[in-house]
């Protein structure tokens, strides 16, 4: 009877290490395909912001270096011209550019030259542009979606018509071209007075972004949408 217990005990251990091991082996053998679950959730998100930060690398890239250069050179025509207005040498100059920014005094030619913060300058080229994504930029250098009234000059049509009429946007040489033309829009145009007078208090892009609301169909929620970009991507920096 003593052997046959022992022998039932050697048996009933046996039996817990063999069950032990079977167990371990199927835990391993699951293992591989959970953690290829983990991964693969954890990299779509991955992928997407990824891509994202890519355009926007991308943007830096190709489009910040041209408006700093533009915004630059309207910042020496801007200085050149107040500190000469009383410049008898400059006054056809002075003549020329009131005709082209429909100045009537010096203090609107003035409001017309100085450039805005260029962290409103990128940030609508962004938001225009979807970070240089859009079909207007990639075929037509148009960073702002500025629109076209003149069939004589480069245009191209956007896709979505508004009801029969067909919408066409400018199609500018480069890049530098387009954000000459968009600061001159933001320059001469009605719709952006009150944008011209305050940039010439403050050059906080927070408070000169509520003046755009003309710039967008979607008013009031535009200029949100822009102070957003300028905050989350730190395009203030750009202002120093």
């Amino acid at each position: 009877m003593k052997f046959l217990s022992k022998y039932l005990l050697f048996i009933y251990l046996a039996a817990l290490i063999i069950f032990a091991i079977y167990d371990t082996f199927l835990v391993e053998r699951e293992q591989p395909s959970n953690i290829s679950n983990i991964q693969e959730t954890k990299k779509k998100p991955t992928n997407k912001m990824l891509l994202a930060n890519q355009n926007k690398k991308n943007f830096s890239t190709l489009v910040i270096p041209a408006i700093d250069r533009v915004h630059d050179e309207l910042e020496d025509q801007y200085n050149e011209i107040s500190q000469n207005l009383t410049n008898i040498l400059y006054r056809d100059k002075i003549l020329e550019l009131k005709e082209a920014y429909s100045a009537e005094s010096d203090e609107e030619l003035l409001m017309a030259l100085k450039p805005h913060p260029k962290s409103i300058a990128i940030a609508q080229a962004a938001m225009e542009s979807a970070w240089a994504k859009s079909r207007f930029f990639k075929e037509a250098n148009n960073l702002y979606g500025i629109w076209s009234v003149n069939k004589n000059k480069p245009r191209i049509s956007a896709s979505k018509q508004r009801g029969e009429r067909v919408v066409w946007l400018k199609r500018y040489p480069s890049i530098e071209d387009s954000i000459r033309d968009y600061y001159k829009t933001l320059a001469r145009s009605k719709a952006y007075k009150d944008f011209r007078e305050l940039k010439m208090q403050t050059d906080n892009p927070y408070l000169l972004v509520e003046k755009l609301e003309n710039y967008s169909e979607i008013g009031d929620k535009y200029a949100d949408d822009l102070t957003k970009i300028i905050r989350y991507n730190k395009l203030y920096l750009y202002d120093k």
